[in-house]
């Protein structure tokens, strides 16, 4: 079985992207935290903080390294998915 490091995605109710990066990560049976920025205020100046000012969605954090977008490639490396 594989084991995942922590997940965390940044989105919002109407980002296309974020919902697509969420199903990809669940395709892949990956587990996630789902934080949604446009609620929570203090988890958006936390995603800017991370990503040096950055406000757009998705941004997903594995093991605290951010990826900015939803970029396939750079998930599967930082997961090690095959």
């Amino acid at each position: 079985m594989n084991t995942f490091p922590k997940v965390i995605i940044f989105t919002t109710p109407t980002c296309s992207f974020c919902n697509a990066a969420k199903r990809y990560l669940k395709e892949r049976r990956v587990p996630f935290k789902e934080v949604d920025v446009s609620r929570d205020i203090a988890a958006l100046r936390d995603m800017q903080r991370r990503t040096g000012g950055n406000t757009g969605v998705p941004v997903i954090l594995i093991n605290n390294k951010p990826i900015i977008g939803f970029d396939k490639r750079q998930i599967d490396v930082m997961l090690n998915l095959k």
